[in-house]
């Protein structure tokens, strides 16, 4: 795909300006009074604010004990902050802002490495090194978006910082080549691809960033045309591990780093080779890559999650509107506006990658129209993955297995929302640790299959591998209702003593959900459902504070626990308190009837 492409570059590769040069002060001073106001207000109080200060021993701190947290708060108010007092500049260009634009530039060439201490690795899932070598730099996520912020900036302001001192560019295109282009091209990273290897959403979101580095500054056409091939070559190696129906195993909080972000190197590509893409762009994948995350909406800020993702995620940018546009799809362009329309931060103060916030404030989007079509039924087989809906319900269905990228034990959970609020859920992922991508992955709770709404056989839970998987899947939509079966026995390890359990989940439409779990094993079954909202069990029905209730035939037992949810990573989607529902299998059948 991206290799035909390689093919065609012309000769000579344009340069790439991600936004609008200062000096175009028409495109600058039409950004809204809105948009301006908080851009504005963000830029002073960055004037206000002390830079941060990174030591060795913050640096340190994450291989002495695994908190990654601590030393990112450091490391990305920096960007923030250049980020805020950029933007700042770009809209006011009365040189207010300059002096600490610099201050930040330098800070940031100053730092002994551009990637994180988590990633500080030269081989997939190699050893951590506790501090970086400043003469082997790693490319990794944000080096590679740290690269691309200071090549945004010279690609905006460099005309302002030349007049300050030409030493600020020239110290800009130098650090940027030793860490981000040398070694792109002399070095061989996981990431880039490598035969039939996995690739995730890294080779995307880095890729995007090289090509952004590349062609923002005034490089050789020696050097671009280099970086573009093997940028080109990544992108197939990303793209392969996508099945036709477009659907991202990692989650959809990840879509934005994998697909748009593949979008986004194809943007650069076809800009600096006009009309490159052309052939790409309405090939029925990626359009389905692009419509992914519009399918995953239940409402308003709640998606279906699994993996690594949240069930609250930020509203679309204008990244999804552009890709919508770029693929030909009025419904992800309509989903995105309406997104755009309602967000409460529209010129993204947390996002560090400045080429996304100057598209927020320069893309001109079109207004919404009064009501958004609901998403309908989606039918994901490349990862087991079916949704389906009515007026009341959203039902998303979790097949696949346990060996993909950002995996949760988790085949064959159901999750379900009833009038756009979450019923049965998933709970995400607490903030990452070193534990988080380590060999005690599974030893975190919320990976395990007993905290999603599963089953445990003499509390044994499913394991983690690719072997481990949902078989005989199959789902059915017809206007009265949706039905998805299938076998998750296989999902669980021999000590399970499980030979096989077949669940059916039916959307009778307009009148429920019936969840009809049937298991053949030597061990006694426990169901674990997890609940935002607190269950009142009378008898065998649960009610749901006001949302419902569950109707159990086939229990032989009934157990309420709550669970005290204080990470920050799970309270943006969650309150202080979760109940986990643990039902006892009378016999072989349960069922569960929803209303």
């Amino acid at each position: 795909m991206f290799g035909d492409v390689a093919k065609r570059l012309p000769a000579g590769l344009a340069d790439f300006l991600p936004g609008s040069d200062i000096d175009d002060r028409k495109v600058w001073s039409g950004v809204s009074e809105k948009l301006r106001a908080l851009v504005l207000a963000d830029a002073q109080g960055a004037l206000c604010r002390n830079w941060s200060a990174i030591t060795a021993g913050d640096y340190l701190k994450f291989s002495r004990d695994g908190n990654r947290a601590d030393f990112e708060a450091l490391y990305f108010s920096r960007r923030r902050m250049l980020n805020d007092l950029v933007l700042g500049e770009l809209l006011q260009d009365e040189g207010r802002f300059l002096p600490a634009i610099v201050d930040g530039i330098w800070l940031i060439c100053e730092e002994s490495g551009w990637q994180l201490p988590a990633h500080n690795a030269y081989q997939r899932g190699g050893e951590r090194f506790p501090l970086p070598d400043v003469d082997r730099p790693v490319i990794d996520l944000f080096a590679a978006e740290t690269g691309a912020l200071l090549s945004t900036i010279v690609g905006l302001l460099g005309k302002r910082l030349d007049a300050v001192s030409p030493v600020i560019v020239s110290r800009i295109e130098r650090e940027v080549h030793k860490r981000i282009l040398e070694p792109y091209l002399t070095t061989h990273f996981w990431w880039m691809g490598n035969g039939s290897e996995r690739m995730n959403n890294w080779t995307a979101w880095i890729t995007q960033n090289v090509l952004l580095s590349a062609f923002s500054l005034k490089t050789d056409q020696g050097l671009r045309a280099h970086v573009a091939q093997k940028a080109l070559g990544s992108l197939d190696a990303f793209i392969k591990d996508y099945a036709e129906d477009g659907a991202c195993e990692e989650g959809v909080v990840y879509y934005r780093h994998a697909a748009l972000c593949m979008f986004g190197a194809m943007r650069i590509v076809d800009s600096v080779a006009p009309g490159s893409m052309a052939p790409l762009w309405s090939t029925p994948k990626i359009r389905n890559m692009a419509e992914y995350i519009v399918n995953m909406n239940v409402a308003g800020q709640f998606y279906f999650n699994f993996a690594d993702s949240a069930a609250v995620i930020d509203p679309c940018s204008a990244r999804e509107y552009l890709f919508g546009k770029a693929v030909g799809s009025q419904t992800l362009t309509e989903f995105a506006a309406r997104d755009r329309a309602t967000s409460k931060a529209p010129h993204l103060p947390e996002e560090w990658n400045l080429w996304y916030r100057v598209m927020e404030l320069l893309t001109p989007v079109s207004s919404p129209p009064d009501s958004v079509s609901k998403p309908a039924d989606a039918s994901y087989p490349g990862i087991g993955l079916y949704i389906a809906r009515d007026e009341n319900f959203a039902l998303a269905v979790k097949g696949g297995n346990n060996g993909e990228s950002h995996n949760h034990n988790d085949v064959g959970s159901v999750t379900l929302y009833k009038n756009g609020q979450p019923l049965l859920i998933d709970i995400g992922v607490e903030t990452y640790t070193a534990r988080t991508f380590s060999a005690d992955r599974y030893q975190i709770w919320t990976m395990q299959s007993a905290f999603h709404n599963l089953p445990t056989f003499g509390g044994v839970m499913q394991s983690a591998g690719a072997d481990f998987a949902a078989r005989d899947g199959q789902a059915q939509f017809t206007p009265e209702k949706a039905e998805i079966s299938l076998d998750i026995a296989d999902a669980y390890p021999p000590e399970a003593k499980l030979r096989s359990y077949h669940r059916t989940i039916t959307l009778n439409r307009g009148n429920g959900v019936e969840i009809t779990d049937i298991h053949d094993g030597d061990l006694p079954a426990i169901l674990s459902l997890m609940l935002r909202e607190k269950p009142v069990a009378e008898g065998d029905t649960i009610h749901i504070g006001e949302m419902g209730k569950i109707e159990i035939e086939g229990s032989g037992g009934i157990e309420v626990e709550t669970i005290d949810i204080d990470d920050p990573r799970l309270n943006i989607s969650w309150p202080s308190e979760l109940y986990r529902l643990r039902i006892a299998f009378a016999a072989q059948r349960l069922v569960l009837r929803i209303v």
